[in-house]
């Protein structure tokens, strides 16, 4: 196999959040021509809860391969074995109930992360702070 970055994302206004992996050999693999790897992006200040991983689980169950994996120190979820066909359908559900929704697209050092590393998860991190750093991710962009 080989990985192919960019370039096969179809989601407008959206950078590479596909890391794209395809077999040498897709005859003799068809099940596993495309094994793309989906980067799903913890919105700041958002914490999951069993509700909402239930609902990227189902959602990467029936658009992929249910293989799914957590990257600790971002809170994004990794959803492993996708093909390209099926990133907007993906993309499309991957919209939560509580009115926030999760990303499909890569990390990225954007004001939400130059401020302060704390804003990603917030008060969580941050004991004593002396900006409201939530506000002010959420009100400069």
């Amino acid at each position: 196999t080989h990985w192919k970055h960019g370039g096969i994302v179809g989601v407008m206004g959206y950078g590479g959040g596909v890391i794209g992996r395809y077999c040498d050999i897709p005859e003799d693999f068809p099940n596993v021509k495309e094994f793309h790897t989906y980067r799903v992006n913890q919105p700041s200040a958002w914490f999951y809860n069993t509700k909402a991983l239930r609902h990227l689980c189902d959602i990467w169950e029936k658009h992929g391969s249910g293989l799914t994996n957590m990257h600790g120190s971002t809170g994004d979820i990794v959803f492993l074995g996708g093909s390209t066909e099926s990133l907007e359908p993906l993309f499309r559900r991957a919209q939560l109930r509580e009115g926030r929704h999760a990303e499909l697209r890569p990390r990225r050092l954007g004001l939400q992360h130059a401020v302060t590393p704390s804003c990603c998860v917030g008060p969580a991190r941050l004991r004593v702070g002396v900006l409201r750093h939530l506000e002010a991710c959420f009100n400069i962009r």
